[in-house]
């Protein structure tokens, strides 16, 4: 609750030692950096720009508490809207159609994409495929990740000896394990809690046939963006970035947050190698633009432009 007014107190005493021509808020949850930011920009008068990487709780709500956020979003999006210079957005197809429908005007919508990648490390090699499909990513109800295990056992269901990766630590993680062998899937899902490095990360993308994402919101999601540069298939609902990055049928597959929908195309994927080795093919080329050194240059000269003009 005390965030704001830290920041116009610190934001203040920077201030009167150096001279600053923009402030840059990264804005979420009850928004409280963005409020500081709006008091320290009026006080010290220098314009400030608010980022908003995505908006919990839509496309889909994973609980209550996300299902107020969109609402308390708009309202902190319409509160600030005359008094900030613009709003950064991280994805078009998802984030821009949605601001515009909350009023903001064209000319206060920043597209500014935070996805960068290293290809020295996120590119593809070959190795053998060890398992069918992957699932990386904190165990939180955003991410799904019992919508993942129920895909799953459908497909099992016709393939026995599926074999998938799950790849990530969190507050789920003991129930997604229980739930596992709930469902039978004991000797079909391996679990690793903590990679320790991207190229061992990379490797894992490398070995499995596709990556799954099944988020309800998402302001990446990165991990799809890293399979991609690895040549690794996906299979996703439409979060974030995956939008723009999949082309369905090409690169990837769009899913509903449907068991029976993702057990269909994790069946489709391991079944037909033709098209699975295809859209391996494809997959990098999605990613090309993310590359790290663009992208941070892009980041920088834009807001260097905005404070000149």
């Amino acid at each position: 609750i005390l965030q704001p007014y830290f920041i116009r107190k610190q934001g203040r005493a920077l201030a009167d030692m150096q001279n600053y021509n923009l402030i840059v808020s990264h804005d979420y949850g009850w928004f409280l950096n963005g409020v500081g930011a709006k008091w320290l920009a009026s006080n010290i008068e220098v314009p400030y720009i608010s980022e908003i990487h995505h908006v919990d709780g839509y496309p889909r709500a994973a609980n209550f508490r996300d299902k107020l956020q969109p609402w308390l979003t708009r309202w902190y999006i319409r509160q600030t809207m005359d008094h900030v210079l613009g709003f950064r957005i991280t994805n078009s197809i998802e984030l821009k159609p949605l601001l515009e429908n909350w009023g903001v005007p064209p000319n206060q919508i920043l597209l500014l994409y935070s996805m960068y990648l290293d290809f020295d490390v996120f590119r593809p090699m070959s190795v053998p495929l060890e398992y069918d499909a992957i699932f990386v990513g904190r165990m939180t109800a955003n991410k799904a990740p019992f919508l993942f295990l129920e895909g799953v056992a459908k497909a099992a269901n016709e393939k026995k000896d599926i074999r998938v990766l799950i790849v990530g630590q969190g507050p789920l993680v003991s129930k997604l394990r229980k739930r596992t062998m709930t469902l039978g899937l004991s000797d079909n899902v391996d679990f690793i809690r903590w990679i320790s490095n991207s190229d061992e990360l990379a490797n894992c993308y490398r070995s499995s046939r596709c990556l799954v994402c099944t988020s309800y919101s998402e302001g990446g999601p990165r991990v799809v963006a890293e399979a991609l540069a690895c040549g690794t298939p996906i299979i996703t609902t439409r979060v974030g970035l995956s939008s723009e990055l999949i082309e369905d049928g090409v690169n990837g597959f769009f899913i509903d947050w449907s068991p029976d929908m993702l057990a269909n195309r994790l069946l489709q994927m391991s079944n037909n190698t033709g098209l699975r080795d295809t859209m391996a093919i494809e997959a990098p080329k999605s990613v090309q633009k993310f590359e790290k050194v663009h992208v941070v240059n892009k980041y920088a000269s834009y807001y260097k432009q905005l404070v000149s003009k």
